[in-house]
This record gives structure tokens, sequence and C-alpha cells, in this order.
């Protein structure tokens, strides 16, 4: 059975039928709450509760860590970028940890963006250190549990720099939580089942599950990345996007003749297009997303998060 883990400022929390129980703990950071197992054990087993609506959370995942997503990882969305699933290599991209933000605080836009977009992901919480060349062959040998996150993007930035770094790690550019989710070994194996959906002023953006959708599961991601590089506990991994995103490729023939045009004059045309879809996040936007399985079994909860204007 899943434990729900929750945080405010000072505070580590179990969330229960009944509310939350205070984790009693000196641990200040999530590697250090992974690593009192007896205290999580502890809260769980009993003490008084207090209404979760009460609590104001903050993310569970907390800062400075790694932040690694993995890049246009399901099919329905590489096909909406214009590109063929078959063809995706397994790539990753970093996010500065600064951007981590809690799932209820305000999304800020910054001054200079003009488009701003959305991508409701899965989380992937690192619960033990693994150094890189570690063999990994299941995904509890690495991984404690599970959050909901977004991907926020500035297109006008990415896209003309063709690197992602600064275009996700402005703050507030990954809403986390509010919820931390540890699973069982069995429950790993219903990962497949999670249904992920993202919501704009009530209108539903992205809905989809990852079987049959995510082209590279999680496992196959955590052995590529311990090619090159350790994992640490506490660290957070995003496994990608389904359609539904404000961006989409441009029809074929307007993609192809931009292809002929000078790199200035091609994004100038491409933004000028773009200036004309709503999708776009806007100041007084409400984006809600969510993720569990159909039958409630695992739910990793929602997040709500306003777009605010800079300044």
């Amino acid at each position: 059975m899943t434990t729900t883990i929750l945080r405010t400022v000072d505070t580590w929390w179990v969330q229960k039928p009944s509310g939350a129980t205070p984790i009693t703990t000196a641990a200040r950071t999530t590697a250090e709450l992974l690593a009192d197992l007896d205290a999580i054990a502890t809260a769980e087993a009993g003490g008084d509760t207090v209404p979760v609506d009460s609590l104001e959370l903050c993310s569970p995942v907390t800062r400075p860590c790694r932040v690694i997503a993995q890049m246009t990882n399901y099919a329905s969305h590489v096909t909406d970028s214009g590109m063929d699933p078959t063809r995706i290599p397994l790539t990753f991209f970093r996010k500065s940890s600064a951007s981590i933000t809690g799932p209820w605080a305000d999304v800020v836009k910054p001054g200079h963006v003009r488009f701003l977009d959305y991508e409701v992901e899965i989380g992937l919480v690192v619960g033990r250190d693994t150094p890189v060349g570690s063999t990994i062959t299941d995904l509890p040998g690495v991984l404690a549990g599970l959050v909901v996150t977004n991907d926020i993007s500035a297109r006008d930035i990415q896209l003309p720099q063709t690197q992602f770094y600064e275009a996700k790690s402005y703050p507030g550019f990954t809403p986390v939580g509010p919820a931390l989710v540890l699973l069982t070994a069995e429950e790993w194996q219903r990962f497949g089942d999670l249904h992920l959906q993202l919501r704009v002023n009530g209108e539903l953006r992205q809905d989809m599950h990852v079987a049959g959708d995510m082209i590279y599961p999680p496992l196959q991601a955590l052995q590529s990345l311990t090619r090159f590089q350790d994992l640490s506990a506490g660290d957070l991994i995003l496994t990608g996007t389904p359609a539904g995103t404000a961006l989409s490729a441009p029809p074929k023939p307007i993609e192809m003749i931009g292809s002929l045009l000078p790199p200035a004059l091609k994004w100038k045309a491409f933004f000028k297009r773009q200036a004309a879809n709503p999708k776009y996040l806007a100041d007084g936007d409400i984006v809600e997303a969510s993720v569990a399985t159909d039958d409630r079994m695992i739910v990793l909860g929602a997040q709500r998060n306003i777009v605010k204007g800079h300044g």
C-alpha cells in the first residue's frame, strides 16, 4: 500500500484517510527523510492528525538537487511535434532545481517571455545514492516514489536557442507535488496504469495513460543515466509529457517553406503564427495537473497553480 508524504515549511507529514500525522524526524531534506524510514513508519502507524486542507504545502522534493528530464518521451507528443516516434532516441536535459516550487504556488511569467507552455509529467524521486556504472535491474532498487510535476517552458526562449536549460529553469517553472508517494515493489508494476491529466481554466488539455504512449520507461531511463552520471537520493527525474501542449508542429507545407528561410526570418515567421495561438498561458490562468490510476489505488494528487504576469 502506498505511503503518501507531505511537506510544509518546517514539518514532514504522512497523509491518511483521517488527515495528516506529523513525522518526528530531524530531516531537513528529501534525502534525509528517505533515510529515516523508521520515523515514517511510526507516523504511519499512529499519532494525531490534522486536516490536510489546513496545511500550506511545499514541494516534497527539496532543493538543491539534480533535476533531469527525458525529452519527447510520449509517442503522442512526438507525433504532435511533427516527428516519427520510432526514430526518437533516449535523450535528457537538465533544469535548475531553483525552478522547483510548491503545488499551489503562483507561476510567474517573466516579462520578456511571450509563449509560456505547460507539460504535465510524472516525476521519479531517487531513493538512494546510485554511483555511475551501477547495474540496475528494478525500480525499487533505486527509486523511492513518484510526484506530479509540471515542466513549465518558455517556448520563445527554448526554440531559437536550441537548448532547454534557460527556457525551463526560471523560478517557479517546476511545480512539484502535492505529495511524494512511496510505492511497494508490487505497486511499481502498475506504473503503466497511471493517468496524466492537465487542465487550463477547467479545459482538459492533456489526457493520457502511460501504457501504450510512453516510449522509454523508467527502468530504461535509469540504466541509460547511470552509464554517465551519479544519482543521489532526493534527485528528481521528469519522464516526459503526452500530447496537448500549446506548442505543436506547423503544417508540413509551412514547415518546408520555413526550412528554406534564414534562421532569423524563420523564427520571426514561426512566432508570428504562434501569436494567434490562444493556448499559451496568460496572466490569471489556472493550471491544474493530476496523476493517478483510474481505480485510485495509486494517487499522486493534484496541483493547482495560477499564472502571474511579471510585475
